[in-house]
This record gives structure tokens, C-alpha cells and sequence, in this order.
């Protein structure tokens, strides 16, 4: 991560990108949240747990990476998913191979 700036989230677009580009309506979340919960999501006024952000995904039918890596994108620009993959990647590369000394 770069550590002169700090990356911002922004879970709530990127749950209602999601959700809209799956052709998914809030209430089809039933099953793991209300749909009043989900409004909240979207509006910003509520953030879930990492718990809920699987729960969000398995009925989006994305990986939930993909639904928190979409609320660290700075555009929908493939250039900005391509950086910011490449960043995460060598952030995983780095760290896994740390930890392996420490083992």
C-alpha cells in the first residue's frame, strides 16, 4: 500500500454497481439481510461485517474480494482495476513470502 495515502472505500457504490449489474433486486437479499439493511448499505449508513460482505456476494454470485476491490476502485477505468490488482498482487507476494520466514 502506499503509504502517502490512505485508501477510502466505498462499499456502498460498489454494492449498488454490483447489485445493478447482476440484475439484482434488493429483495432478493432476504434470505441473508432485509432489504431495508441493504438500503442502508447502499446509502452509506450502515457498513457491514466481513461476515455479511460473504453473505452480500454469495447472493450476487461474485467472489467477495471482487465486491471489496470494486469499493477501492478510484474509476471503472480498466487501467484503475488493472492497478490496482497489480498493487494487491504484490502486496499478496510480499506478505507470503514474509510470513514464510517467520514460520
Amino acid at each position: 500500500m502506499n503509504q502517502h495515502t490512505s485508501p477510502q472505500n466505498n462499499f456502498s457504490a460498489a454494492l449498488r454497481l454490483c447489485r445493478k449489474a447482476c440484475n439484482v433486486s434488493q429483495e432478493a437479499f432476504g434470505v441473508v439481510s432485509s432489504r431495508t439493511y441493504v438500503s442502508s448499505l447502499e446509502r452509506g449508513i450502515k457498513q457491514p461485517t466481513l461476515n455479511k460482505v460473504d453473505e452480500l456476494a454469495g447472493v450476487l454470485g461474485v467472489h467477495p474480494l471482487t465486491l471489496l476491490a470494486i469499493s477501492y476502485l478510484d474509476s471503472v477505468d480498466p487501467s484503475a482495476q488493472q492497478a490496482l490488482m497489480n498493487e494487491v498482487s504484490g502486496e499478496l507476494t510480499r506478505v507470503l513470502a514474509q510470513s514464510a520466514t517467520i514460520e
